[in-house]
C-alpha cells in the first residue's frame, strides 16, 4: 500500500486548513477518513477527500434519504439509510433525526420506512429532519397486531384490529412507488 492510503478514522487534515470533502467527515477538530482509499487534498478549493474505487454512499447536505428506523429514543430516531436520492446504497450508514419539536407522541416506530432530509454532518454524525410535508413515514404496520394500516388525517388506523395510532406521515404515505428501483 502507498503512503497515501488511509483507513476509516485516520486523520487527513486540520479543519483550520481544509474542509471535509467526499468520503470524509469533520470531528470538530480534524478532517477524518470515512472509508478506505487514497487521500486527495485539493489546495485550490481547500477540501480534503478520499478517492475510493467503489464510492461509499454517504449522503450530502440537502440529500433526501429513505431508510429503516433502527432505534427510537425519547427525542430522536436513528435511521439506517437504504436509499439516497432514490438510488439504493449498501453502505448501511445511519443518521439521527431530532423529533423534539414535533407535537406527535410517536413520530415513528422501529422498522418503519421513513423519508428524511440531511441537514448536517457534525462530529461524525449525520443529522436529518422530518418536518417537511413530503418527509415522514412511507410505510408502517399496526403496532398491536402487525396488520395493514390506512391513513386517517394525522394518524393511521389498522384495518384488522381498528387500533388508531398517531405518526408523522409523509405526503407519499401509502404509495408503493416511492423509490425508483431501476433507471
Amino acid at each position: 500500500m502507498s503512503e497515501n492510503t488511509v483507513f476509516p478514522g485516520d486523520k487527513i487534515a486540520s479543519i483550520e486548513e481544509y474542509e471535509a470533502g467526499y468520503n470524509t467527515f469533520d470531528d470538530g477538530d480534524m478532517v477524518r477518513a470515512a472509508t478506505v482509499g487514497q487521500k486527495d487534498i485539493d489546495k485550490t478549493n481547500r477540501t480534503a477527500s478520499i478517492k475510493h474505487p467503489k464510492m461509499l454512499s454517504i449522503p450530502k447536505v440537502g440529500d433526501v434519504i429513505i431508510g429503516t428506523v433502527a432505534a427510537v429514543m425519547s427525542s430522536m430516531i436513528a435511521v439506517s439509510i437504504d436509499y439516497i436520492n432514490g438510488r439504493p446504497t449498501t453502505s448501511k450508514v445511519e443518521c439521527v433525526c431530532s423529533t423534539r419539536n414535533l407535537r406527535i407522541r410517536n413520530v415513528a416506530l422501529a422498522n418503519d420506512i421513513v423519508m428524511l432530509k440531511i441537514i448536517s454532518h457534525l462530529n461524525g454524525t449525520i443529522h436529518a429532519v422530518i418536518n417537511e410535508p413530503n418527509l415522514g413515514i412511507l410505510f408502517t404496520k399496526c403496532r398491536k397486531c402487525g396488520g395493514k394500516v390506512v391513513p386517517m388525517r394525522d394518524a393511521i388506523k389498522c384495518t384488522e384490529c381498528a387500533w388508531i395510532d398517531e405518526r408523522k406521515l409523509s405526503s407519499n404515505f401509502g404509495n408503493s412507488d416511492f423509490v425508483n428501483l431501476r433507471e
